[in-house]
């Protein structure tokens, strides 16, 4: 009995007690299904428990780090409601986690990698490329297409570690207000109507909504605040005035009539 259940079991490895048994009485063994199942676990056959399929995770291109100023590291992530008739609704969120700015909500029914690419595409066209962005292991983001697109454009990759939605903290935050300030709040019957209300929280968000991490100014506030830093640390990097202070060639040729013509040379070569 033992040889044979041995042998049954060996032919059949992915099969449970049960169905060994129905083959042993085909063969005309007269034995109990639950005689079976204890042979089974004393001559150690029984069937290993099925593990989880590994998930496939992304390889990081760039070192773990935090926004330290505008375009340094952008993070996105997709967020799901429905409409009202229960259609299915499905956003890309990416924000700058220096700023908070939320640079852009594609809200459409479904959204591939390739869509993700052409959207990223828009964004680097409107503000720049970023130097580092940062996302979940989802499927989108780890597209092969759309990882060596990132590496073309010299845009290092940060992926989290998987079940660890606290290393993307600004993205999770920001998911929770749009669904608590906007999703929670509205009645969206039609595609064609979360995208308008949806944009109108975005434009709220960047230029109405204080930020309490920015020290309560809105982050359009602060990036323009960052726009002026920028604008003013290269001049002094090339030893000029700030932009605001710099008088233009144009204005002292428009004066050129009330002043004395050597006066203007002087001013000419003072300003370059």
């Amino acid at each position: 009995m033992k040889g044979a259940l041995r042998r049954k079991s060996n032919e059949h490895p992915e099969l449970g007690y049960a169905k060994i048994t129905r083959l042993l009485k085909q063969e005309g063994w007269q034995v109990g299904a639950r005689n079976v199942q204890r042979l089974r676990r004393e001559l150690g056959l029984a069937v290993p428990a099925k593990k989880p399929k590994r998930r496939r995770q992304g390889v990081s291109t760039g070192l773990p780090t935090k926004g330290k100023h505008r375009g340094h590291v952008w993070t996105w992530d997709f967020v799901h409601d429905t409409t009202k008739r229960g259609g299915k609704l499905r956003m890309l969120n990416i924000i700058d986690e220096y700023t908070r700015e939320c640079l852009c909500i594609h809200v459409d029914r479904q959204i591939n990698a390739r869509k993700v690419k052409k959207i990223f595409s828009k964004l680097i066209d409107e503000h720049g490329a970023p130097e580092h962005i940062r996302s979940d292991n989802g499927s989108e983001f780890i597209e092969r297409g759309l990882r060596e697109w990132l590496a073309e454009n010299e845009i290092k990759t940060l992926y989290i570690e998987a079940g660890c939605p606290w290393q993307n903290g600004y993205i999770e935050s920001f998911n929770a207000r749009l669904r608590e300030e906007c999703l929670n709040r509205e009645e969206l019957w039609t595609l064609t109507e979360a995208r308008v209300v949806i944009e109108d929280w975005r434009w709220k968000y960047n230029h109405v909504r204080p930020h309490r991490s920015l020290g309560y100014i809105t982050p359009n506030e602060f990036a323009q605040d960052e726009v002026g830093k920028e604008a003013q640390g290269q001049c002094r990097a090339l030893g000029r005035a700030t932009p605001s202070l710099r008088p233009s060639i144009d204005l002292l040729y428009d004066i050129e009539q009330i002043i004395n013509p050597s006066r203007l040379t002087k001013a000419l070569d003072q300003f370059g």
